[in-house]
């Protein structure tokens, strides 16, 4: 997004993020939700809603759906109910959809992001239940350059919770902080895995632009199913320039749902809405209302875990960690927890912070790994840090050998061993390396004792060469002074 859009109109999103319940059978049956398998082999009469089936409510939704209620700080219904939202489209076996309309599950709720050191907080309109449609397997890249499309029921009657915000976002960043604080609390509760690659949390993603000063919204667009932050932040930045390119020009934005083409990098038409779609709700008439007791509500709260928010402030007070060190840490619960097993093998709480901040996600980052998948764990990178700790070897080396682990599996001790990586702290053996680079390098000397003092870093720099990184930095730089003040 270009610097000209910030300022010719002022931003509006909203998000409604879609997020598949972690239950082992579906939310109307006892069919698997398990991810994969060949295509409508995981269904049954029921969620394909052949004639004379009845629905079943699955009490471990409404469970979770309670949870994730609480945990974005939303009032939770005593009384609701599930409706019947009807339309046609291929991927809904029944034509209609069992949802929730005007009784919802749980409702005003809000969630605090923090950009660029600036807190602020989105509001949580609704949270309800619902059952997931099937998957649309389409011949070409996309549903708009596709010939035919194939239909796989398996996902029918998969539990989802749909979470519906505020239009309270005005920048993309926003938009971003939001979502991934959303899927954070979903991941801590537990009430998803968060899958996004399998499509288990996603989202649409509502824009308009307004002049700044207006009241009124701007006309918006709908960017439907996007299941990736990547994916998400390049379609809104360029639903926004193209919707400001039209609005500079004197047009008018058009009322529609869009799809993301990746392999493009542009927004395409998908089916208008300019009028609001009648789904002829009515209540499901094959499902009792939902009676919710506040001892129930008590019960699940007293269940919870402990939430982002107060994980990052139990790391800034208990271990000192910087807030921002905090926040990366408790982004991702896996991570959290990664870091927490980490404290029980070695004490530095910073340190460790570094190290999986820095080393860490930038390897899982470059082989496009989960922390899950981390092939270091948590006691491996605590015994690096140990032999860090002791000066058996240097900050240098370290980075070397956690290499080396990061891709045999291998454990420190065993790789500075068999590589002859121990640091080398012996001042007397230290010292003549010292003397050779002095002696070799007579205009260095003379830059630092004219005052330059930066030159030293080149001579250190000599030493660690001829050591091939294994001197001890500290030893070294004390002996070059002793040796540059003679």
């Amino acid at each position: 997004m270009s610097e000209t859009n910030k300022f010719d109109f002022e931003i509006v999103i909203g998000l409604e993020v879609h997020s598949e319940l972690h239950t082992n059978t579906k939310i109307f049956c006892n069919c698997t939700t398990e991810f994969g398998g060949d295509p409508n082999t995981h269904v049954c009469d029921v969620c394909l809603g052949l004639p004379g089936v009845l629905p079943v409510l699955n009490k471990k939704v409404v469970d979770y759906a309670i949870k994730a209620g609480l945990a974005l700080n939303c009032k939770i219904a005593e009384f609701s109910k599930f409706d019947r939202k009807n339309y046609y489209y291929p991927d809904l076996s029944k034509n209609y959809q069992t949802s929730q309309f005007d009784l919802p599950i749980a409702e005003d709720g809000y969630v605090d992001i923090t950009v660029d050191g600036v807190n602020k907080r989105i509001g949580v309109t609704r949270l309800h239940m619902e059952e997931d449609a099937g998957k649309l397997v389409h011949s070409g890249a996309t549903i708009s350059s596709s010939s035919s499309s194939f239909v796989d029921y398996n996902r029918v009657g998969v539990p989802l919770i749909e979470i519906v915000s505020e239009p309270d976002m005005r920048s993309v960043d926003e938009a971003i902080a939001y979502f991934e604080k959303l899927k954070s609390y979903l991941e801590y509760t537990e009430v998803s895995d968060c899958k996004m690659e399998q499509g288990s949390i996603r989202c649409d993603c509502n824009i308009s632009l307004r002049p700044w000063g207006q009241k009124e919204f701007g006309t918006r667009t709908e960017l439907k199913n996007m299941n990736s932050f990547k994916a998400l932040r390049r379609a809104m930045e360029y639903e926004i320039e193209r919707q400001a390119e039209i609005l500079r020009d004197g047009g008018r934005i058009i009322q529609e749902t869009r799809t993301w083409d990746e392999s493009k990098g542009v927004t395409l038409s998908l089916r208008g809405k300019e009028e609001a779609h009648d789904y002829r709700y009515f209540p499901e008439p094959d499902l009792v209302p939902i009676i919710i007791s506040q001892d129930w509500i008590e019960g699940i709260r007293q269940s919870m875990p402990e939430l982002p928010d107060a994980r990052k402030q139990r790391l800034v007070d208990t271990y000192g960690l910087p807030e921002y060190d905090a926040a990366v840490i408790t982004s991702s619960k896996a991570l959290a927890e990664y870091f927490d097993e980490c404290l029980k093998y070695f004490s530095d709480a910073k340190v460790i912070s570094n190290w999986v901040m820095g080393e860490l996600l930038k390897h899982l980052n470059a082989s496009e790994r989960s922390i899950a998948e981390c092939p270091i764990s948590p006691e491996k990178l605590s015994d690096l840090l140990k032999l860090l700790d002791k000066g058996t070897i240097s900050g240098k080396i370290a980075k070397t050998v956690f290499e080396e682990m990061y891709e045999t599996g291998k454990d420190a001790e065993t790789i500075v061993k068999e590589k002859g990586l121990v640091q080398i702290s012996d001042e007397s053996a230290i010292a003549e390396i010292v003397d050779r680079v002095v002696t070799a390098n007579p205009q260095s000397v003379d830059d630092y004792k004219a005052g330059k003092e930066r030159a030293i870093g080149f001579l250190v720099g000599q030493v660690m060469k001829e050591t091939k990184g294994k001197a001890n930095p500290g030893v070294v730089n004390k002996l070059l002074v002793e040796r540059l003040n003679q």
